[in-house]
């Protein structure tokens, strides 16, 4: 059997070596749109998406077994931006859904569940520890094949942050609520939570919670006007 394995974040490649390489089968594993289309034209037992941005393309989605992983309990949390939106909503721990890919973003049938906490002080820790998970789930799939099964349960729907949604409300008025507020957009590719005050542009990262202080790094930027 030869599987394909997708991710674009350095700690995917890492997981994918200590726990999926020697599997097993013939497995291969990419981080790029160039080396994923040298690839998925080839017939794969199954194509794992760890981490993936990029839209595929309808047919390779209709002709080969491709999955991937949502860090919610579908239906509920289907859509964009699913880890910030679980904690903006006070979520500690979640599920990690692999499913197979369909016309439908998240709307796939379910192989398998798995439990997923959210804690930690930025959110790279929670991603880090969602693809080791995603390598051991997809480990478990191709070894026993499980027939996938129709999302149930109550339909609930995550948007897509955009990047004035990082900004930290001016009227916040809870310690832990602001510290979940910059942790959950602490990560590789993500915009850092920011507050901006007058022409100052400060960034957060590092976030900890101290004698109900949020203790931070934090850089300034000069807003300066467009020319």
């Amino acid at each position: 059997m030869r599987y394909l394995v997708a991710g674009r974040m350095p700690w995917n490649k890492r997981h994918f070596q200590t726990l999926l390489a020697h599997q097993e089968g013939e497995w291969h594993f990419c981080n790029t749109r160039s080396e994923l289309e040298e690839h998925w034209t080839q017939p794969f037992r199954y194509i794992f998406f760890l981490h993936w941005s990029e839209q595929i393309p309808d047919h390779i989605v209709e002709e080969q077994q491709c999955v991937c992983f949502h860090m919610t309990d579908v239906p509920y949390g289907r859509g964009g931006s699913p880890l910030q939106n679980l904690i903006a909503r006070g979520h500690r721990h979640t599920v990690l859904s692999a499913l197979r890919m369909s016309g439908t973003f998240d709307a796939g049938p379910v192989y398998l569940k798995s439990d997923l906490s959210l804690e930690g002080s930025t959110a790279e820790e929670v991603y880090i520890r969602a693809s080791e998970l995603s390598c051991k789930l997809a480990a478990e799939i191709a070894k026993n094949e499980p027939s996938p099964q129709a999302q149930e349960g109550e339909l609930v729907i995550f948007k897509r942050r955009t990047p004035k949604a990082s900004e930290i409300p001016h009227d916040a008025t809870d310690e832990n609520a602001i510290f979940d507020h910059i942790r959950m957009l602490d990560a590789t590719d993500y915009p850092r939570a920011f507050l901006e005050i007058g022409n100052l542009r400060i960034e957060f990262s590092r976030a900890a919670l101290y004698n109900e202080k949020v203790c931070s790094d934090a850089t300034i930027t000069i807003i300066r006007p467009s020319v």
